[in-house]
């Protein structure tokens, strides 16, 4: 016969070893177990292959069929890319915040502003002293053009009316 004190640890021993299967089983089962009721992955088909959204991260990738199998390439994202010049340009706005709180970098004097010039602006005329002259701006070549291409065209519609008016006499008489 066997010892009272050997069965008692034998059913002890076996209790525990069947409490671990028990919680490593619970545990294994939590960790497989789906997000949600479709799982982790949301598949939409597309005529390319299919859609698959991450429902835990949000990314979305295309999924393929080749030759070896299915492959699966994340879309760029928008916002990502946005936020990441957003960061870029605030970090350049502190960098040039940061310089403006150095000081100016501008050596020579600076108190008196610069001049302002219009490279278009024609210079007024010179008028001599004790003389008044006024000095009319000659046409630029674009003005010449317009001007003779509107002249073109209208001596065109005078000979035609010309020529109409001429066949018109003729047929009556």
């Amino acid at each position: 016969m066997r010892p009272e004190t050997s069965s008692t640890t034998s059913w002890l021993a076996a209790a525990t070893f069947a409490g671990v299967i028990v919680l490593s089983g619970g545990f294994v089962a939590a960790q497989s177990a789906p997000d949600g009721e479709n799982g982790r992955y949301s598949m939409t088909p597309i005529p390319e292959g299919v859609l698959r959204l991450d429902t835990r991260t949000g990314t979305v990738s295309t999924c393929t069929r080749n030759g070896a199998g299915w492959a699966c390439y994340a879309v760029p994202d928008e916002r990502s890319a946005l936020d990441a010049e957003i960061g870029r340009l605030q970090a350049e706005v502190e960098k040039l915040k940061g310089q403006l709180a150095a000081g100016p970098t501008v050596s020579g004097k600076v108190d008196e502003p610069m001049p302002k010039s219009d490279p278009l602006k024609k210079p007024a005329p010179k008028i001599a002293e004790g003389e008044r002259r006024i000095e009319i701006p000659l046409p630029s070549d674009q003005d010449i053009d317009r001007a003779m291409s509107f002249l073109e065209r209208a001596w065109r519609r005078l000979i035609d009316m010309a020529n109409r008016v001429q066949k018109d006499v003729s047929g009556k008489i």
